[in-house]
């Protein structure tokens, strides 16, 4: 006997498919995540670890502008679930402004550790700063990617591809923000707290 799905049923099961394909991602994400801060914690009991660095504060910023995007996006998935374009389209713009702005405070916040004399690479660097470094780009490229499907996001939505009963690709990229941002203010907590 042969099951014949409706088109919700089938839609339904697509989305869930999609989002476990993003919640495999980002925890494989995590794993990684979690083995830099691990080898930053065996490396911390090296004689040459900088005891007194000291976050930039542009780094600061960027928490508060990475947190507001992911208030942001969610109020853009709140707003196109109630059909809302017009509110859709001011969420997804203004998360796309802060999160640009999360990166230019991160380039800032690396001017302001060179300026404070220390450097990532060369004779000068150390290995505070560089795994610093490694993290936070590594960090970035993954910004990147969310940047990108953002960008993806409000094209779609500007061909008018959601409404209140087709919201998957906002309620993933919100999805992926959400980590991002979860995942920057655990790093951010790490690197300040344990120096």
């Amino acid at each position: 006997m042969e099951m014949i799905m409706t088109k919700e049923e089938q839609k339904s099961r697509t989305d869930r498919s999609y989002k476990l394909i993003l919640l495999f991602a980002m925890v494989s994400m995590t794993m990684m995540f979690a083995g830099l801060t691990s080898a930053f914690v065996v490396s911390k009991s090296r004689a040459d670890w900088l005891k007194d660095f000291q976050l930039p504060p542009a780094f600061y910023y960027s928490t508060i502008a990475i947190i507001a995007c992911s208030v942001t996006f969610h109020l853009a998935k709140k707003a196109i679930q109630k059909n809302n374009q017009s509110k859709t389209t001011i969420f997804l713009l203004t998360t796309l402004v802060l999160g640009i702005l999360f990166v230019i405070l991160q380039f800032v916040g690396f001017g302001q550790i060179v300026e404070n004399g220390y450097y990532f690479t060369g004779s000068g660097s150390s290995i505070t700063t560089t795994f610093l470094y490694v993290v936070t780009v590594v960090h970035l490229i993954h910004l990147a990617g969310g940047v990108i499907s953002l960008l993806i996001i409000i094209y779609n939505h500007f061909k008018q591809k959601y409404n209140s009963s087709q919201t998957l690709g906002i309620e993933l990229g919100a999805m992926y923000w959400h980590f991002l941002d979860l995942l920057w203010v655990y790093l951010f907590l790490f690197l300040y707290f344990f120096k």
